[in-house]
């Protein structure tokens, strides 16, 4: 039996420049019990259909046609069809909701166990007692640790992980039929993935929840999903069992999505990116420009990186942060975030760092452009030690070294042009003579990133996540670098926007003969892009060598479960 079915929704939205249809004839069940995938990239219309389950969308969203059909103990609710006060005894009651980011679903203000018990409180489920004992519960349901101290805890002042649990709690706190949860996984490293894909499995298989589960990660919908839609422009353009889809695609679009994500048992020349798809409109596996590397391919290059010289050093290097001040501002607790860590970066070359959330990488990056104190070791950038350098000659070699953050939005400034945000720092190290010649510069940059010179007066907000991220690797480029760290710029992203990005940074470094730190948690990402790779956990490098040995053969039990995450499609 059907608990949910959809039937021929169309939607639009009422704008400036007419009327534009986002969503076109949508045709789907999900059964009792079932966990139901939908794949797109971004602006497929996959969100949008989940939010018009739940009467969630902007108000100048205009429904065209189409019913949302609830089924409970024999009635049929046409959730379509309800009043704003109607649907809001299926919101959290009947239908849970798990949001992309927990950090901006959630109250800074509040406490999560507060949080989670207002849905109990507006429907009405117990005294007060007895909801905090059902908050409780829920808290224990997903697995959460140490619950009073959960309960009364900020969301500041939780990890990503326990936050995202603190959702699903909130989710499934007043015993939903359904769950809707909106790419609950993303930017989570590949074992927190894991976490909260066993732990939606399990609350599919005991409490009988059945879940939409929505993502641009095609490894998440692998793992968890019995059936997946994929969506391309607000329509599907096909459906099946999960198994069936991956292995046997039908459709040219849904091939080559999933081309477009860098296989773990190959090197390509390039990824398969949007444009290509919507250009050729057709798949085409053996294009030359996407050929698979040889061996000995891969061994020339190497042999060839290795005679390079070293760009970038690091020696038994130690990372503490401090935890507590002790009497009279003196520090007393520490955590030893990273332990003697010792590594090389080769002209030319991008090193791959991988690890889980914690493990130390990001803080090894922020180290090598002294945004982290170091407690022991030397940094050694060509033949200057970057630990002795006083605040004035930083400043000289800034130009010299550049970060990608992970999350182009907030890596930016709201109110300010990207144009101007990427001219800001030519100015400040004064590389031209004037304002025009440097502008010029900003314009060649935009056109390099696959941008358009019209573009320099907008703002953020006006670009998608992938143009963003390409605003950011203009900026960085700005000031002509040797050396970017780039911070896991490519978890967030949709596999072709990945896929566009990653393409990207390897023309750039071709080009510009840069060498990279490349932070990922993502081993198939590190195989396409990286030449050696070196893997940390708890703090410490467990594994360091060239791609083909790390991935092919590796030694470390920890880079073994890294490897075993990505599934082979």
């Amino acid at each position: 039996m059907n608990l949910l079915e959809v039937k021929n929704l169309s939607l639009g939205f009422n704008n400036s420049g007419g009327f534009s249809k986002v969503l076109d004839s949508i045709d789907f069940e999900i059964p009792e019990n079932s966990i139901l995938g939908i794949v797109g990239e971004s602006g497929s219309g996959k969100t949008l259909t989940a939010l018009s389950i739940l009467k969630l969308l902007d108000s100048k969203a205009v429904q065209c046609s189409g019913e949302i059909l609830f089924q409970e103990d024999g009635q049929i609710t046409d959730l379509a069809r309800l009043s704003e006060k109607q649907i809001r005894t299926f919101r959290g009651r009947k239908i849970g909701m798990v949001f992309q980011e927990p950090m901006s679903s959630l109250n800074p203000l509040l406490s999560c166990g507060f949080q989670v018990s207002e849905g109990l409180l507006a429907h009405k489920m117990g005294n007060s007692k007895e909801i905090k004992d059902r908050v409780m519960h829920c808290f224990d349901l997903v697995g959460l640790k140490d619950l009073d101290r959960i309960y009364k805890s900020y969301p500041f002042q939780l990890s990503g992980g326990q936050l995202q649990r603190v959702l699903i709690a909130l989710a499934i706190s007043c015993s939903p039929k359904l769950i809707i949860a909106d790419e609950p996984t993303t930017a989570l490293d590949v074992s927190l993935q894991q976490h909260i894909i066993d732990l939606l499995k399990k609350l599919n298989y005991d409490l009988n929840i059945s879940i939409l589960f929505i993502s641009h990660d095609l490894n998440v919908i692998k793992k968890l999903c019995n059936d997946v839609l994929v969506m391309y422009k607000g329509q599907i353009v096909e459906r099946g069992p999960v198994n069936s889809v991956f292995n046997s695609p039908i459709q040219d679009y849904t091939k080559a999505l999933l081309s477009a994500r860098p296989p773990l048992n190959k090197k390509l020349n390039r990824l398969l990116t949007k444009e290509y798809i919507e250009k050729n409109l057709i798949y085409n596996k053996d294009e030359a420009a996407f050929s698979v590397l040889t061996n000995e391919q891969i061994k020339v290059d190497l042999e060839k990186l290795l005679k390079q010289d070293p760009l970038i050093q690091l020696e038994h290097v130690h990372i503490k942060y401090p935890l507590k001040s002790g009497l009279f501002g003196l520090k007393k607790q520490f955590v030893h975030a990273v332990k003697d860590v010792n590594l090389t970066i080769l002209e030319g070359e991008v090193l791959g760092l991988v690890g889980e959330s914690g493990s130390g990488k990001s803080s090894v990056g922020k180290a090598i452009l002294n945004l982290a104190p170091i407690s022991e070791g030397i940094i050694t950038y060509r033949t200057r030690k970057l630990n002795k350098l006083d605040s004035n000659q930083w400043k000289l070699l800034r130009k010299d070294m550049q970060l990608i953050f992970q999350d182009p939005y907030s890596a930016l400034d709201p109110k300010q042009s990207i144009g101007e945000a990427i001219l800001e720092p030519i100015l400040v190290h004064q590389l031209f003579s004037n304002k025009k010649t440097a502008r010029e510069r900003v314009y060649e940059l935009l056109l390099k990133v696959g941008l358009k010179e019209d573009q320099y007066n907008r703002y953020p907000h006006q670009f998608s996540g992938g143009q963003r991220q390409r605003i950011c690797i203009a900026r960085a480029l700005a000031l002509e670098p040797k050396f970017l760290v780039c911070d896991e710029p490519v978890s967030a992203l949709d596999v072709s926007v990945q896929a566009q990005i990653l393409n990207l940074l390897k023309d750039l470094r071709d080009e510009f003969k840069l060498s990279m730190l490349f932070i990922t948690h993502d081993m198939s990402v590190v195989r396409f892009l990286a030449d050696r790779i070196a893997v940390m956990h708890e703090g410490s490098m467990v594994e360091y060598g060239n791609c083909e040995q790390i991935i092919n053969d590796p030694q470390h039990e920890y880079t073994k479960q890294l490897i075993e995450a990505i599934p082979v499609f």
